[in-house]
């Protein structure tokens, strides 16, 4: 209990300067005072040196993991990494990935990079890169990619532990540009029927499907199977945007609402291209956030049929609140609610590590949005 005393005392103080920060009111300004006099005293008397630094973020990260799955805060010298994966591009050998009971578990790789060329898939958990071991070493996300991003051309040498397979499988792979498109194909199927694919909802989304939906309409598209599955979401106005695409004039699409954020409805605005076309959309237990607001939206104005497995289960929104430093804070401050008025976000679970392992060990018996 005595290690944990620093820790909880930080946290007591992190707070009450969050909350002084947020707060405008005669009783948060003398709290924010009483703080204040708090770290004056730890700078002058405690018996240690303190980085400082280091001190706040992890702090603040204790602070925000306490809160929800899915509020974070992000260094300076993460962010840019993380900014990349949704407007830029980078090299490496192309998955994405969470730590999940400290291994490196891909949660899809990106499609046309060379881990999807080689076969990695969804579910295999990274055991060693370059002979060093990576599982049940306490790895960071910085860390990872530190590894398994490079030069373009380099080779990586990684082994990893796949579900059914008893050996490990070694795979070397050649590091390349990755592409960030987002949507991964746009084809037609037999007949009159389209089938568009995107990965995520990141900035250049909409204007993709866009370009692959006129280009079906001029071969005859008259219907359009959407896939959304392993779809892990992304940006709110971009699904938004999608879905003005097949929604009438003034149905509604999402709300938001929060404690201190008011209700806030978003309507189709305008005559839809794809206002006429009958969609199907493909879900799975991949699917979170964005794509739980498009199929939500076209399933609850009944205008398409959504098949597959139940979806993720992401129902919150993130504000991107930048500090002084460069660094930022992703603080969940509302929750989105589908027309009919259901919140999607499932269960957070008793930690962390269960609420990303929920997806994969889940039996479903019947297809439904979370």
């Amino acid at each position: 209990m005595k290690k944990l005393q620093p820790l909880i005392y930080a946290l007591l103080i992190c707070s009450g300067i969050l909350i002084g920060n947020i707060g405008n009111n005669p009783t948060e300004a003398n709290e924010e005072g009483k703080i204040n006099a708090i770290l004056n005293l730890i700078d002058s008397h405690y018996v240690d040196t303190l980085n400082t630094s280091d001190f706040e973020d992890k702090t603040i990260n204790a602070i925000l993991n306490e809160l929800d799955p899915h509020s974070a805060y992000i260094p300076v010298k993460k962010y840019q990494a993380v900014e990349e994966d949704m407007q830029g591009s980078f090299s490496g050998i192309g998955v994405q990935f969470n730590i999940i009971d400290d291994s490196i578990v891909v949660v899809s790789a990106i499609s046309g990079g060379p881990s999807e060329k080689l076969g990695i898939q969804s579910g295999d958990r990274i055991i060693s890169v370059e002979k060093e071991d990576v599982a049940s070493v306490g790895i960071k996300n910085e860390g990872v990619i530190k590894l398994l991003r490079g030069e373009k051309g380099s080779i990586v040498n990684i082994n990893i532990k796949r579900r059914g397979q008893l050996e490990l499988m070694p795979f070397a792979i050649t590091r390349d540009d990755i592409p960030l498109y987002s949507v991964d194909v746009g084809i037609m199927l037999q007949g009159n029927i389209g089938y568009v694919k995107i990965n995520r909802f990141a900035a250049t989304t909409y204007q993709e499907m866009m370009e692959k939906v006129n280009s079906l309409q001029q071969e005859g598209m008259q219907k359009l199977i959407l896939d959304l599955r392993g779809n892990p979401g992304g940006y709110l106005h971009i699904a938004n945007q999608m879905c003005d695409e097949f929604l009438k004039d003034g149905e509604l699409i999402v709300f938001t609402e929060g404690r201190n954020r008011p209700k806030e409805e978003t309507f189709a605005t305008r005559n839809g291209q794809l206002e006429n076309i009958k969609v199907i959309v493909l879900i799975d237990e991949g699917s979170a956030s964005a794509s739980e607001i498009v199929s939500g939206a076209l399933q609850d104005n009944d205008r398409g049929k959504i098949i597959g497995r139940r979806s993720f289960g992401k129902g919150l929104v993130q504000e991107q609140i930048p500090l002084q430093d460069g660094s930022v804070i992703r603080l969940t401050t509302q929750r989105y609610y589908t027309p009919s008025g259901r919140c999607i976000q499932k269960d957070y679970g008793k930690n962390e590590k269960d609420y990303y392992l929920e997806q994969y060990i889940r039996k479903d018996t019947t297809s439904q949005l979370s």
